[in-house]
């Protein structure tokens, strides 16, 4: 189900053009978005052709909005690899009039391309990298982050599952950046809730499929909490994995750490259900949501958004509003310029309700913890929540100071 999800779509670019008033009129070149995503791979279906049809809903809706300004999409595989991904960008930047880069679900690459937009003074919206570093210590003026990280995902999960009596945890973490912060992030909040880290087991990404001796370790710890401080097909994979080791019938609980609606399409209910997950958009949350959702699925086959396809849309439908404020030829023309005024610029639309931009690059909102649904519970197709509690956007992210971001340190 996983490969039939990620490849349906229908891409394209935007185009249009007319007149605005003297101070907000376009220059003739068009914005141009670059959505640097997975197309094939572990995180397609989370990211993929989903993320490019958001972005292009973004585009279409402000362009309906403001017939005067011209903007368009454009797209790129970065095949879960740092240096295509770099070498991508580059050559957008440089010689394809890309202005935006957008998506970029690799943490490791995100960095770079965070780097290189700095250098090129362009700008990058990470909503698919999950890394907290990417607003911490690799924060920059260049770059935001937004959908969730590493700290806010796992945050809402821990607390919960150790409040509920598992507080002795051992991880299965994919070996690269995104992993290891996830981890990172993800234990200090069961040690800070009393608990403890019993062991981890490393597993090479991308390319593993089979996670039994991952999983034979995890289950010979004796943890009441396996957290998988991973994502995408390797989520899912552990999940039915972990079923067919009866894990979960022999006590110990599974926490997905970053496990999205897409993942659990792929595990399916019988497995998923009672897994709690925290996410910060839902198809189903209210009128907005199912709004978007709506539009979104009849030109995907029927399949709904997931919360980095909203934050496709939420991102560039912020950068485009605070580009016209500005004037679209300074935006162009300075990305740390446009930065700024996303930053001075608060947030809101339907998909993720009021928020801001931090001085370190994070957008904030509110998150959700989600328990998963069982099959008798599910009334229609893609009803798989029940929600549990709201996170205030104040507490669903690190707190500013935190981050050792040194934008904020200045």
């Amino acid at each position: 189900m996983q490969v039939s999800i990620r490849r349906r779509a229908l891409l394209g670019a935007g185009l249009a053009a007319g007149a605005l008033p003297r101070g907000l009129r376009a220059a003739d070149k068009p914005i141009r978005i670059g959505v640097l995503t997975d197309m094939t791979g572990a995180y397609a279906a989370n990211t993929g052709p989903g993320s490019v049809l958001g972005a292009q809903m973004a585009v279409e809706d402000f362009m309906r909005a403001h017939p005067g300004v011209k903007a368009e999409v454009v797209q790129a595989d970065l095949q879960l690899k740092p240096d295509v991904a770099l070498a991508i960008a580059a050559d957008w930047y440089d010689n394809k009039g890309v202005d935006v880069v957008t998506d970029v679900p690799l943490s490791s690459a995100a960095f770079a391309v965070s780097d290189l937009a700095k250098q090129k003074d362009k700008v990058a919206i990470f909503t698919g990298g999950a890394s907290a570093d990417i607003t911490g210590a690799r924060c920059g003026p260049n770059h935001l982050h937004w959908v969730y990280d590493t700290w806010s995902m796992p945050h809402g999960v821990v607390d919960a599952s150790v409040k509920e009596g598992a507080d002795s945890w051992f991880f299965i973490t994919a070996d690269y950046a995104f992993g290891h912060s996830l981890q990172k992030d993800a234990a200090s909040f069961v040690t800070a809730a009393g608990g403890k880290v019993l062991g981890q087991a490393l597993a090479p990404f991308p390319g593993t499929t089979d996670f039994s001796s991952f999983l034979v370790q995890a289950k010979a710890s004796g943890a009441k909490a396996v957290g998988l401080a991973n994502g995408g097909n390797d989520t899912v994979n552990c999940i039915k994995q972990a079923a067919e080791f009866g894990i979960m019938k022999g006590g110990q609980k599974v926490a997905g750490l970053i496990f999205l609606i897409h993942d659990v399409h792929g595990v399916g209910l019988a497995s998923a259900q009672g897994v709690l997950l925290t996410e910060p958009f839902y198809w189903n949350l209210n009128d907005g949501t199912r709004e978007f959702s709506k539009r979104f699925a009849a030109r995907f086959n029927g399949v709904v958004p997931g919360s980095v396809h909203a934050g496709q849309y939420s991102g560039v439908m912020h950068y485009l509003k605070c580009a016209t404020a500005m004037g679209v030829d300074k935006a162009i023309a300075s990305g740390r310029a446009a930065i700024q005024q996303m930053k001075a610029t608060p947030t809101g639309d339907p998909l993720f309700g009021k928020g801001k931009v931090r001085l370190d690059g994070r957008v904030i909102h509110d998150m959700y913890l989600f328990e998963v649904k069982s099959p008798a519970q599910s009334n229609e197709a893609w009803d798989y929540y029940t929600l549990r509690r709201t996170i205030p956007a104040d507490q669903a992210f690190r707190p500013l100071d935190q981050g050792n971001c040194a934008l904020v340190r200045s």
